[in-house]
């Protein structure tokens, strides 16, 4: 556990919030601390970059070599929500179509940043090098294939692929029976990062942090469908 902060740590590093049984890598940079949530159950792997305005939900996962950028509008990972090995994600962007000029050796006046809040879901998750730019988001229970382009909102509980990406299959929600399974039999026994012994809890509350309502993602029935990350030939769904 050497490669892992311990609790105390943790502590010394000034987050804004901090929960139980955190596992931060060592290797991991952290920027602006003070603006960023983390809940319990949490893991952040070697060379993730953290900066800016973050919240992070139970039971998260950012694997390594993964950045996450934001500004004041935020970057929201609610419970169950993963983050696979080298995505990035960025809530603001600069101007790229030659009206401005363009990055940090540029003083303000001069460059034209767009910046929005980025939503990741209950269960969703973000497959191998993708990308999530200003105005996308993954409702509850959407996957993402590896080396996808998420440009805009997605709906809840598909499975989304290319880029820019699209909608090419639902999902099951069948793993909302094993998280209630899991929350009754398994979560009270964990007990890792940080040195702490994890504490029962109930879902994140975000009301008081996300300036978007979770009511903007409505929840709809689907049907079973592959694995969200295998690479089958169907056909996009508009």
């Amino acid at each position: 556990m050497d490669s892992f902060y311990h609790q105390d740590e943790l502590l010394g590093l000034g987050f804004r919030s901090l929960g139980s049984n955190v596992l931060l890598s060592k290797k991991a940079s952290i920027y602006n601390a003070q603006n960023i949530s983390i809940a319990s159950n949490v893991r952040i792997d070697d060379f993730v970059i953290l900066s800016g305005h973050i919240h992070i939900g139970n039971f998260v996962h950012i694997a390594s070599g993964s950045v996450l950028m934001a500004k004041e509008e935020g970057i929201f990972l609610r419970d169950y929500a993963g983050v696979s090995i080298q995505c990035k994600i960025l809530g603001s962007s600069d101007d790229f179509s030659g009206g401005a000029l363009v990055g940090p050796c540029i003083p303000m006046p001069y460059r034209q940043i767009t910046s929005k809040p980025i939503i990741l879901d209950r269960h969703s998750l973000l497959g191998c090098g993708s990308i999530i730019l200003p105005g996308g988001g993954l409702a509850e229970g959407v996957s993402v294939g590896a080396a996808s382009l998420i440009l805009r909102q997605t709906k809840p509980w598909g499975i989304y692929f290319g880029a820019p990406a699209k909608r090419i299959a639902a999902r099951s929600q069948d793993l909302l029976e094993l998280e209630k399974d899991f929350l009754s039999t398994q979560a009270e026994k964990l007990n890792g990062g940080g040195g702490a012994q994890y504490q029962s809890i109930n879902h994140t509350d975000y009301s008081k942090l996300s300036p978007i309502s979770p009511s903007l993602f409505s929840i709809f029935s689907i049907t079973a469908v592959p694995r969200a990350f295998d690479i089958v030939p169907l056909k996009a769904i508009a």
